[in-house]
């Protein structure tokens, strides 16, 4: 809408207050307000930027009737910036119903990048990049929890999660019972703080480095858990030649199908084989 305002998501610092970009701080000065999670806890980074836009709240209990006041405002021809406590909102942070309306009402949304932890961790853990899977908080209940990770048995990808310090020791102990102790396991805690720390191992390893010193289930977590490693010692490398060569002309599925007719193998192992290829 021409003559309407703008929706800006705005990503904050995680941690170390300045790893803000000079767009997130010109565009937190020239909207006409922000709204923030926590306004409290916002306000420490607009005064340490001496930024004096009004702040509101919007969080989970709040957005519907927040978003509806902020879509008139907007509607009206003001700016607005959404940012969170800490990294880029909507990512495990509130946000989607007020974007989601923003979008239904024909609003500009203009996201202005920056810190994220998910992929902060990720880049520094040594896990593998090419493919990962954000899956944020896992369910409080413990029996929801084992359900979500038991979804993820045969998943290849690195997942990535958020956790909180007072779940940390049982969540490390729920995946080495569900997921086994042979995937390897990174932990991030505190990044870019004083005391960054990134811990590898197996579950019952990370376990073992929680419990020997309580500080280190304190502070915000995020959890990379390596891919499943598909035994492929079974498959001829012949095979897997061909099942690369036909990817690349045919449909995974038909061509899973003709190496399996070929070398006598089941299909099904080839076409997750050929998912991880892909």
């Amino acid at each position: 809408m021409e003559d309407s305002g703008k929706l800006y998501i705005v990503a904050t610092p995680i941690g170390n207050l300045a790893d803000i970009t000079h767009r997130a701080i010109d565009i937190l000065k020239q909207v006409d307000v922000i709204a923030a999670e926590d306004t409290r806890h916002s306000q420490k980074l607009l005064q340490h930027y001496q930024i004096d836009t009004r702040l509101i709240s919007l969080h989970d209990h709040n957005e519907s009737q927040r978003a509806k006041q902020l879509i008139e405002r907007m509607q009206k021809g003001l700016n607005v910036a959404l940012i969170s406590d800490a990294g880029t909102p909507l990512i495990s942070d509130p946000g989607y119903g007020l974007v989601n309306q923003c979008r239904a009402e024909q609003l500009d949304v203009i996201p202005i990048p920056g810190p994220c932890a998910a992929i902060t961790a990720m880049c520094a853990a040594g896990l593998a990049t090419d493919k990962f899977r954000f899956e944020g908080f896992l369910p409080v209940k413990e029996q929801a929890r084992q359900q979500a990770l038991e979804l993820l048995l045969e998943e290849t990808a690195t997942c990535i999660f958020y956790e909180s310090p007072r779940r940390i020791l049982d969540t490390i102990k729920l995946v080495g019972r569900v997921l086994g102790n042979e995937r390897q396991l990174v932990l991030a805690k505190e990044l870019t703080k004083t005391f960054e720390t990134f811990t590898s191992g197996t579950a019952e390893q990370i376990e073992i480095w929680l419990r020997e010193e309580p500080v280190r289930q304190k502070g915000e977590f995020v959890l990379m858990i390596a891919g499943m490693q598909r035994d492929m010692s079974n498959i001829p490398q012949v095979a897997l030649s061909l099942l690369k060569n036909l990817m690349q002309e045919l449909p995974l599925k038909k061509a899973a199908a003709i190496v399996a007719a070929h070398y006598e193998l089941k299909k099904n192992d080839l076409y997750k084989i050929g998912l991880d290829l892909s």
